[in-house]
């Protein structure tokens, strides 16, 4: 086929330059397409199937936990936004605004929401009266506005996709445990469905969402030892109900303001796909969101017979599995870097002996191992292959967690190790954000979080040398 050709040609190396690596991948893996809005990106059918399939996934796993799924407008009157003083200060930079409805300027200009803390204030105003009204489990799918200077596909862009959770309770207990409960939600689903582990803590008051009086986090570490923020779950307090009036009349015959929650996961999550799991060769996707999980390629398929018996087992995986069938003209060698570049997880060889022999080859995409599976055993043989794939994939992903995770007790060392070994950095921290700025100043990095359940790995701050009892996981992040 004269027009064939192997797109992994084009892949830069990630060991030569990791963010030229990401674009390539991004660009020749019909992920996305460049728009004329700056900042803004074109999502691509299949980058789009993966984000469907995370959506499918987590907003079943939200009605489980009780959540309902609401819509809010697109604009937020500027008044609106001002009812929180400490919220709208943490967005004023990057709000986009919309001034004229058509040719006529408006009395009062609109953002373009950048998240929508306030738009569920002013309707849960408006319906929580009463005790019996609690808890509101309410959860959006949209798009949000925020005006970043500098993009990158998926990870950061001007507009993106994502979820919002808002919920409102009787009792700060609740909306704690309702926090904790979700931030537990996306751990699951980055461990077991993307095959990433995650490290769970809390933001340091600096690092915490504007309005928050807690942030809870997931953070994972890509192959170039970046940190990548996974997903955040937020506790408001009362704060925001006593800014917009919210009271409800509790069982003991008194008003009182109920307590927030908000949480959400975006489109970064495919950027987090492509760094933790990726190759040389382009994409490794995992089996719970890979548009295609399995793909059949023929060989010799213009042999009787050959397209019959692809089309066979294609119809009778179909039903259990994500499959498709390449009947194009292009060669097999083509085929074989087409859905490598793709990542999809196992690639299904048929030719005349296999068919002659009852059988075929299955080749999976992370370590490219080969199975030689009898037609009749298929459909309880590749759950088995998945279930190992995702398991090679998570277990890769730890081992080079691990290898890149360090502790440093002492500010030199640390200093060296944030400048000549990438990953996250374990260290102490006396809780004062002076020190906690002096880090980004001295070695170039973040606090991540302060981690859930891990032991203490010293007594003094790193920065200052005074007693500290908050272990934290600095790094530098996407």
């Amino acid at each position: 086929m004269a027009n064939d050709k192997k797109m992994v040609e084009d892949i830069t190396s990630m060991d030569v330059d990791f963010a030229q690596w990401y674009t390539d991948i991004v660009k020749k893996a019909d992920l996305i397409d460049y728009s004329s809005v700056k900042g803004c990106m074109i999502i691509r059918p299949y980058g789009y199937a993966i984000w469907e399939n995370i959506q499918k996934i987590l907003d079943a796993r939200f009605k489980e936990t009780g959540h309902e799924n609401v819509y809010m407008p697109l604009f937020i009157p500027e008044s609106l936004l001002n009812r929180e003083k400490d919220h709208v200060e943490g967005f004023a930079p990057e709000v986009a605004w919309v001034t004229h409805g058509g040719s006529e300027p408006l009395t009062e200009r609109m953002c373009v929401r950048p998240t929508s803390e306030t738009l569920f204030c002013e309707h849960y105003a408006n319906i929580i009266k009463s005790y019996r009204d609690l808890p509101k489990l309410y959860n959006q799918w949209c798009n949000v506005v925020r005006w970043e200077k500098t993009t990158r596909p998926f990870l950061r862009s001007r507009e993106f996709l994502w979820q919002e959770g808002h919920t409102m309770h009787a009792t700060a207990e609740e909306a704690e445990e309702e926090t904790l409960r979700m931030l537990g939600v996306y751990a699951d689903f980055y461990e077991h469905e993307l095959c990433i582990p995650v490290v769970k803590g809390r933001k340091t008051d600096k690092e915490k969402f504007a309005g928050a009086i807690a942030t809870y986090t997931v953070e994972a570490l890509m192959h170039d030892g970046k940190a990548l923020q996974g997903g955040t779950s937020h506790n408001f307090g009362d704060g925001f109900a006593r800014a917009f009036d919210i009271k409800f009349l509790d069982r003991d015959n008194t008003l009182k303001n109920p307590f927030q929650t908000s949480w959400g996961v975006t489109t970064r999550m495919i950027g987090a796909i492509i760094m933790a799991h990726g190759d040389d060769n382009g994409l490794v996707l995992p089996p719970a969101v890979a548009p295609i999980q399995v793909m059949i390629v023929p060989v010799q398929m213009h042999k009787e017979g050959v397209l019959d018996a692809a089309r066979s087992v294609r119809d009778k995986l179909k039903d259990k599995f994500r499959v498709r069938i390449d009947e194009s003209d292009r060669s097999p060698g083509w085929k074989f870097a087409e859905y490598e570049m793709k990542g999809v997880p196992l690639r299904l060889e048929m030719g005349p002996r296999d068919i002659e022999q009852g059988q075929c080859v299955i080749v999976r995409r992370d370590n490219r191992e080969k199975y030689f599976v009898p037609l009749d055993e298929l459909e309880a043989k590749i759950p088995e292959i998945l279930a190992e794939y995702s398991a090679a994939l998570y277990k890769d992903a730890f081992e080079r967690r691990a290898n890149m995770t360090y502790t440093c007790t002492e500010l030199d060392d640390f200093i060296e190790t944030a400048k000549n070994k990438p990953g996250f950095i374990r260290a102490m921290w006396c809780g004062d954000e002076a020190c906690e700025i002096k880090m980004k100043e001295l070695a170039d990095v973040t606090s991540r979080c302060m981690p859930f359940g891990e032991e203490p790995c010293g007594d003094r701050c790193i920065c200052c040398g005074k007693p500290a009892t908050k272990l934290v996981y600095w790094g530098k992040a996407y």
